[in-house]
C-alpha cells in the first residue's frame, strides 16, 4: 500500500496515542478474573466493554454466549476485490492477582510510571496478557478508519473469555460458529519479542503432554519398623523410574520419543546461532549457570525447537512437620512433554506409560491420569503473510525481524488449524520480565506504542501480499 496512505495513519497514531493509553485503561479497569466464579458479572462486563468499543469502527460486533464465560465476533462486511480476510485472536481474561501484597499498587488501577532502567511502563493486571496486546491490534484498526474511512483487509475479530482457565469452552463454540469464522489466516497477539528492540515472529510452538502416575503397592499405609526391606516402597519404585527418564547427555531415554524429530533449517539454525543466547545471559538471573538439555544442542534450540521431559511435582509418603516413619501405600508425579512438530502427543502418551510399566516391580502397578494434550505447530517458512509480517515489523522497528520458535503452548493456534484450516501468524511486543501471570504485571509504554504502529504497517503489507 502505498506511502500516501500508510503515513497519515501513523501520524494519527502518534497524534491520539493518549486517547489509546485511556482505552486501554478502561479495559484494564474490568477485574475480568475467569477463573473465579465472583467475577463472572466483571468477565461479562470486559466483554460488553469490548464488544461496544469495537462497534464503534465499524465492525458488527456480537457478545455471543458459551457454556462458560462469553466470547466476541466481531466482523466488517466482506469485500468483493479477493483483498484476504484475516481473523484475528485475542482474550480479555486475566489471571488472578494472588499474592496481593506483592503488588506495588492496586492490580486494577492501571497506571504509566517509571521502570528501574527508565523505561515507561504500564503497569496492572492484563497489560500485557493479553489486554494490552489485543488492545494494539484495536486501536490499529481504529487508525485505518478513522484516516481512510476502511481498512486494508477484511477482518474477523474472535475474543475469548477462558484462554486463561484453558479455553475449555471455546473450541465447542469455533466448532460451532466455524462456517462463518472462515478466513484465510489467523493472526494472535499474544507473544513477544526478541529483546526492546528486536521485533520477532513466532514461527513454532511447542505440543504440550502432561500426564500424572500414580504407583501403588500395599493397600494401606505400612509401619517402616515391622515392614521395611520387605514391602515394597511406592516412592522409591517411582523416583526410580523417573531418574531413567533422562541419560547422562541430557536425552530423554523413551524408546521412540525422538521418532519424527526434524533438525532446523541451515539457514534458520545460523540465524538462531548468531543471536548468541548464553548461559551468562539466560541461566544467570535465575541463578544458574549449566544448561540441562541435551548436550550436543545449542541452549537456544534446548528451550526453543527440541523436545523435553519436566518431573513438575512428586506427591507420596508424610509430608508433614516432624516425623512418621511409614512406607506409604501410593505416590505419583505430575510428568509434562514439551513436544515439537513430528511427535505425535498419543504416541508419546502410550510410549510414557509402557516405559513406566515396563519398569514396575512386581506388587506394583501404575495407574494414569491424562491431564491435557496438544500438537507442536509450524509455520510454512514461505508463507506470504509470514513474509509480509516480517517486513512490515522491519520497517517498524528498524532492525530485521526475527523469526524464532517458542517452547511454550498456545493450545489455540492448534484448535485454528484442526477447527478451521487456518495457519497463524503470531506477532506480539511482550518482553520477559513483564511479570506475566505474576505480581506487578506490566507492559512496556513503548511496546504498546510501537505495537498499534506495527499492526497498522502489517494491515497494509497484508494487503499488498495478496
Amino acid at each position: 500500500m502505498s506511502n500516501t496512505k500508510l503515513q497519515p495513519v501513523l501520524d494519527h497514531i502518534d497524534a491520539d496515542f493518549d486517547n489509546s493509553l485511556e482505552r486501554l485503561f478502561a479495559l484494564l479497569r474490568i477485574k475480568s478474573i475467569s477463573s473465579e466464579a465472583e467475577f463472572a458479572d466483571d468477565c461479562k462486563a470486559a466483554a460488553n466493554h469490548l464488544a461496544k468499543d469495537i462497534a464503534t469502527l465499524g465492525f458488527t460486533a456480537e457478545v455471543r454466549p458459551t457454556a462458560g464465560h462469553p466470547a466476541i465476533v466481531a466482523r466488517v462486511n466482506g469485500s468483493s476485490d479477493g483483498r484476504p480476510h484475516v481473523l484475528f485472536y485475542g482474550h480479555y481474561d486475566v489471571q488472578p492477582v494472588d499474592p496481593l501484597n506483592l503488588w506495588h499498587r492496586p492490580p486494577f488501577e492501571p497506571v504509566v510510571t517509571d521502570h528501574a532502567d527508565g523505561r515507561k511502563i504500564i503497569v496492572a493486571r492484563g497489560a500485557e496478557d493479553d489486554k494490552g496486546q489485543l488492545m494494539t491490534f484495536v486501536e490499529a484498526c481504529r487508525a485505518w478508519k478513522k484516516v481512510t474511512r476502511s481498512l486494508p483487509v477484511d477482518i474477523t475479530m474472535i475474543i475469548e473469555g477462558e484462554e486463561e482457565i484453558g479455553s475449555k469452552n471455546f473450541v465447542p463454540f469455533l466448532e460451532a460458529n466455524k462456517a462463518e469464522l472462515k478466513a484465510d489466516f489467523a493472526l494472535v497477539c499474544d507473544t513477544g519479542m526478541w529483546d526492546r528492540n528486536t521485533p520477532a515472529i513466532t514461527t513454532s510452538l511447542r505440543g504440550l503432554l502432561y500426564e500424572e502416575v500414580k504407583i501403588k503397592a500395599a493397600n494401606r499405609d505400612l509401619h517402616s519398623g515391622v515392614f521395611g526391606g520387605g514391602a515394597q516402597n511406592p516412592i522409591r519404585v517411582l523416583t526410580r523410574i523417573l531418574g531413567g527418564l533422562h541419560d547422562e547427555n541430557g536425552r530423554i531415554t523413551i524408546p521412540g520419543f525422538y521418532d519424527g524429530v526434524k533438525d532446523l533449517p541451515p539457514d534458520i539454525l545460523a540465524q538462531w546461532k548468531s543471536l548468541n543466547l548464553t548461559p551468562d545471559t539466560f541461566l544467570k538471573p535465575i541463578g544458574l549457570s549449566l544448561p540441562a538439555g541435551e548436550k550436543d544442542r545449542l541452549l537456544i534450540e534446548q528451550i526453543s525447537s527440541r523436545p523435553t521431559c519436566d518431573i513438575n511435582g512428586i506427591i507420596g509418603g508424610y509430608t508433614g512437620e516432624g516425623s512418621k516413619t511409614v512406607i506409604p501405600a501410593e505416590a505419583s508425579a505430575k510428568v509434562s512433554f514439551r513436544l515439537v512438530e513430528g511427535q505425535d502427543p498419543a504416541r508419546i502418551r502410550q510410549a510414557f506409560r509402557d516405559y513406566v510399566t515396563a519398569r514396575l516391580p512386581a506388587d506394583c502397578k501404575a495407574v494414569f491420569i491424562d491431564h491435557s494434550s496438544a500438537p507442536a505447530i509450524a509455520l510454512d517458512w514461505d508463507m506470504k503473510p509470514l513474509a509480509a509480517a516480517r517486513r512490515a515489523l522491519t520497517d517498524e522497528w528498524g532492525k530485521e525481524a526475527l523469526l524464532v520458535g517458542s517452547g511454550a503452548s498456545i493450545p489455540i493456534v492448534a484448535d485454528f488449524k484442526r477447527t478451521l484450516g487456518l495457519d497463524s501468524v503470531l506477532v506480539g511486543f511482550g518482553l520477559d520480565d513483564d511479570n506475566i501471570h505474576s505480581p506487578n504485571e506490566k507492559y512496556d509504554l513503548r511496546s504498546f506504542h510501537k505495537g498499534i504502529r506495527s499492526w497498522a504497517r502489517i494491515l497494509a503489507a497484508f494487503a499488498e501480499a495478496r
